[in-house]
């Protein structure tokens, strides 16, 4: 999962990409409302990137570790989704976690694999506080270029499944994107963003970010 960038996929409209792409995202979409793990799991492995997306103009959020804890699907395809990097505190649109919506549909033989592992320990008013934090500095950036999107702003807890607490964050039309990284654990931990867009020379901005504010070091690198 980690030897490639993890990625926040924010897309929540539709229209965002190409023709091709957008019936391939909801053809995965459907795949796993209708319970079809082969074709869920083929789709992936093709665009592993995928792995926590939604369907594009949905409402649900429901990404498939979702779909697969309200099936439910075999354990056998809930632990593929998690190898493929599925995060299990990914939330959909009511707040719900997968293993939530599998303790709600009574699934509780997939409770055990959907339960997060946290491999770093950070208080959740820590971790909230740096989130708003971290959508500051990302509104500032995208909300007059890119108001169109109305995308998905990263939420931080999946950091927290992470070996390595840092992912990447592309947004459509700007050609690049944010990579953010957590530093640090407990009530001491920060996060660093840099951001930058392709077409734009020295458009790259750094800032340390936390609970308090947000502080840009360094910009004009791309």
């Amino acid at each position: 999962m980690e030897a490639r960038d993890v990625v926040w996929d924010g897309v929540t409209q539709p229209g965002v990409f190409e023709k091709e792409t957008e019936i391939a995202r909801n053809a995965l979409a459907e795949a796993a409302k209708a319970h079809q793990w082969g074709s869920v799991l083929a789709l992936l492995r093709e665009h592993p990137d995928w792995v926590n997306a939604s369907r594009p103009g949905g409402s649900s959020l429901f990404a498939p570790l979702h779909q697969a804890a309200y099936g439910p699907a075999p354990v056998e395809v809930v632990e593929a989704l998690l190898e493929l990097g599925a995060f299990r505190t990914l939330q959909n649109a009511r707040g719900e976690r997968p293993v939530d919506v599998a303790d709600r549909r009574d699934h509780r033989h997939l409770c055990q694999a959907l339960t997060p592992v946290f491999l770093r320990q950070v208080p959740t008013g820590i971790l909230l506080k740096l989130q708003a934090q971290f959508h500051s500095v990302i509104r500032g950036r995208i909300d007059e270029p890119f108001p169109e999107h109305k995308l998905r702003l990263p939420e931080l807890e999946p950091l927290l499944e992470l070996r390595v607490p840092k992912m990447w964050f592309p947004v459509p039309g700007m050609y690049g994107g944010f990579s953010y990284q957590l530093i640090g654990d407990g009530v001491d931990a920060t996060l660093v963003s840099e951001s930058w867009c392709r077409i734009a020379g020295g458009s790259g901005q750094r800032h340390e970010i936390t609970t308090i504010g947000n502080t840009l070091v360094a910009e004009g690198f791309v």
